[in-house]
């Protein structure tokens, strides 16, 4: 059965066990006024049911899956030629790949080697026994929980205190995976980083001004083993973000105030949805834009006014990033200014104050820790923006400080060094693992500023 189909049936058995654990509830009191008796609502000994029927065969189905190709792997080599299985481990991995790829229909049966071929069919022999016994056993596991609660099913039962109990761990398990997923990150990017330090030094990495990470062919060539300084790459990353910013801070925060504050609702209810519609545009689309019309548009520009602008400049990409960030800070900041309680408002206006002396003295005052958070993290969504600078900006890690020219940032390097089939054993792949654990530290503290702002000068209103 297919894996889809079985989770149908499993999902339709679920629903039957919640009927089943209903209406053995009901039936064991009389139903009507006899519900009285019952520790829990009909329903939940009925959803105890239903997650007794889906869980444990759930937690099986997804053992098997993650077992189950490794199994079959063994076991189909394991019948292989001893001069096949005599090969080292990278090469069996290879001879693997090949083995699923003729199962799955990636390469013809016709290009394959004999012995290759007998594997690949035994391997897609066992699969089928495999999926079969699967299914069974998942649908068995589904059966035996229904009929289980079935059978425990009493009024003194508490089925609400175990449902809840239930929903806990899963909650429990849920966040553990997270906090698991992003440690394992983490320690990943740090020992590939560690790798790359014991060839260069963390000074030469941090403050050297020359990025070179191709190898020369000639020893008498510039960088023969690799210039590794990444300042070329900090100082990009931060004037492509800081012109972002110069354009999405003010815009943004602009528009938040007027639609906050002086628009009136039909034309709020209309221009905010159509504002925030930037945040859902992919950032190829805004690439494009950049490479297509802004970038041109500022060359042609130049020239007229007697300035060389280059065709791939960090002007065009800071622009094009600034306007793909304006909602990020109008949308935070409309929702901060709107949750200032309006007795603020109506108090400056009994004092005699202005609109505009009221946002600027009081609204503003209020909502600036929430504006000042999301400013930072508008900061980190720029500093980790990848595909308008390699549309826009170009991959030249130039030292300059002029916007007019090509520069490259972080993000942009690291797509760089991991395109293509890469070996993790060099300076140059594995650089991209030590920008990648800098760029992840400047984020984090961008951050966990942003949570102490928010915290520190959050105020309570009644």
């Amino acid at each position: 059965m297919p894996h889809f189909a079985l989770l149908v049936a499993l999902a339709a058995l679920a629903v039957l066990g919640y009927w089943v654990g209903k209406q053995r509830s009901l039936q064991l009191v009389g139903g009507g006024r006899g519900i009285r008796k019952l520790h829990s609502l009909p329903a939940y000994y009925g959803f105890l049911t239903a997650l007794w029927c889906a869980l444990p065969a759930l937690l099986i189905m997804a053992v098997w899956l993650l077992l189950q190709d490794t199994i079959i792997s063994s076991l189909v080599l394991s019948k292989l030629p001893v001069a096949l299985r005599g090969q080292n481990a990278g090469e069996l991995g290879l001879l693997t790949n090949d083995i699923r790829n003729i199962v799955l229909g990636n390469i013809p049966a016709a290009a394959a080697r004999p012995e290759v071929l007998v594997a690949a069919q035994d391997y897609r022999r066992l699969q089928g026994i495999a999926d079969l016994a699967l299914s069974g056993l998942v649908l068995a596991a589904g059966l035996a929980g229904l009929a289980w609660v079935r059978s425990r099913i009493n009024p003194a039962l508490r089925a609400r205190n175990s449902v809840e109990r239930i929903i806990e761990l899963l909650l429990l398990g849920c966040s553990m995976i997270a906090v698991f997923v992003t440690l394992g990150i983490v320690l990943s990017v740090l020992y590939e980083s560690l790798r790359f330090f014991h060839a260069v030094s963390l000074d030469q990495f941090l403050l050297g001004l020359q990025w070179s990470p191709q190898t020369a062919l000639r020893a008498d060539q510039v960088g023969s083993s690799g210039a590794f300084g990444a300042v070329p790459l900090f100082l990009g990353t931060v004037m492509i973000s800081g012109i972002a910013m110069l354009v999405a801070v003010p815009v943004g925060l602009f528009s938040a105030i007027y639609l906050a504050e002086y628009a009136n609702r039909k034309f709020r209810a209309s221009v905010k949805p159509v504002l925030e519609i930037l945040a859902g545009i992919p950032t190829v689309v805004y690439g494009f834009f950049a490479a297509l019309t802004v970038g041109p548009f500022l060359r042609h520009t130049g020239e007229l006014v007697g300035l060389k602008v280059a065709s791939e400049s960090a002007l065009a990409a800071g622009l094009v990033m600034g306007i793909m960030i304006i909602p990020f800070i109008s949308s935070l900041a409309d929702d901060m200014i709107t949750a200032v309680p309006q007795s603020l408002r109506d108090g400056a206006y009994a004092l005699g104050a202005t609109r505009s002396e009221t946002i600027r003295q009081v609204v503003l005052r209020a909502a600036l820790p929430g504006i000042v958070g999301g400013v930072l993290l508008a900061i980190s969504r720029a500093i980790g923006e990848t595909m308008i600078v390699v549309m826009a900006a170009g991959l030249a890690a130039n030292m300059t400080a002029n916007p007019l020219e090509a520069v490259t940032t972080v993000t942009v390097q690291i797509v760089t060094l991991l395109t293509g089939d890469q070996e993790f054993d060099s300076p140059k792949t594995l650089a991209a693992f030590a920008l990648g654990l800098v760029l992840f530290v400047v984020t984090l503290i961008l951050n966990v500023v942003a949570l102490k702002v928010v915290r520190k000068y959050r105020e309570q209103y009644e």
